[in-house]
Formats: structure tokens, C-alpha cells, sequence
């Protein structure tokens, strides 16, 4: 990877404001650890999350498709604007956007409302705008889910 002389790594906070995805399918609150290989991202479901109205009435837990997105966002988005921002100007960045290719989800327990969970991600490969990463999401210490996640940068 060609790395430009001229181009400061972006703080967690710029990070976020690359984003594409916005609220209400935002699922990164917080980025509080980034570097070229890994991540590790916070987000609190809220209790009003729209999700919720059906999954389940009187029971609400968090879908799984869900928690795969939050974790596609933190170890595919997040960690690739990153990576990005290592050979891209600035200026150019919000230009790219990340389509989700592929996932292998394991779930071992359920998240709901108004649970704050940490997702790791760590790189596995980055070739060819390609990001791969093995994301873990965790509630108070206790593994939630695992899995890989994979998407392709694109620029529109």
C-alpha cells in the first residue's frame, strides 16, 4: 500500500464524520481505539430503536441482521475509511463508499434494549479496496457474537 507523505491518520472522531450510514441505521456511538489493523467501536441500542416495535412485542431483542450491521460498520466501514485515508486525501474521502460483501456469523447471546456492547475488529486482509476483519462483540466482558465480515470500497 502506497502511503502519502502528506496525509495525517484521522482521529476516531473524523472517522465517524465519514460515515455514510446515518441515524437511525447508525451503529457506532464511539470509536475508541483505531490503528491500520484493528478497531474497537461502542453502541448503546436504544430502547426506541424502530427494530423493536417487531422484535419481539413485549420481548425485544436485538435482530441478528442488526448486530452484523453494527459489526460490518465498525470492522468494514469504519476500519476502511481508515485504511483508506492512508493513500487518499481527505478531501477525496467521502467519495468512496463500502459495499457489504459478505459475512460468517456465530450469536451466543442476546443483546437488547439499552445494552451498550464493544465490537472489536481486527484486519485480516486489505488488497484490491477489499477489507476483511474478524469482529467480536461483547456485553460487559461476555462474548455476544463473532464472526468475519468482508465489503469492497467503491468510488461514486
Amino acid at each position: 500500500m502506497q502511503v502519502l507523505s502528506d496525509v495525517n491518520p484521522l482521529s476516531p472522531s473524523e472517522v465517524l464524520e465519514i460515515i455514510p450510514q446515518q441515524k437511525p441505521f447508525r451503529f457506532i456511538d464511539e470509536i475508541v481505539e483505531l490503528d491500520a489493523d484493528k478497531i474497537t467501536g461502542k453502541y448503546t441500542f436504544r430502547e426506541d430503536e424502530v427494530f423493536y416495535e417487531g422484535h419481539f412485542p413485549g420481548n425485544p431483542v436485538t435482530p441478528g441482521v442488526i448486530l452484523t450491521e453494527a459489526m460490518a460498520q465498525v470492522g468494514v466501514v469504519a476500519l476502511g475509511i481508515y485504511i483508506l485515508s492512508q493513500t487518499q486525501p481527505k478531501d477525496e474521502l467521502r467519495q468512496w463508499t463500502t459495499f457489504f460483501t459478505d459475512s460468517q456469523m456465530e450469536f451466543y447471546k442476546p443483546v437488547f434494549p439499552c445494552q451498550t456492547v464493544v465490537i472489536k475488529a481486527e484486519k485480516i486482509f486489505y488488497r484490491r479496496m477489499k477489507l476483511r476483519s474478524v469482529t467480536r462483540m461483547f456485553f460487559e466482558d461476555e462474548l455476544v457474537a463473532e464472526g468475519t465480515v468482508a465489503g469492497m470500497g467503491v468510488k461514486l
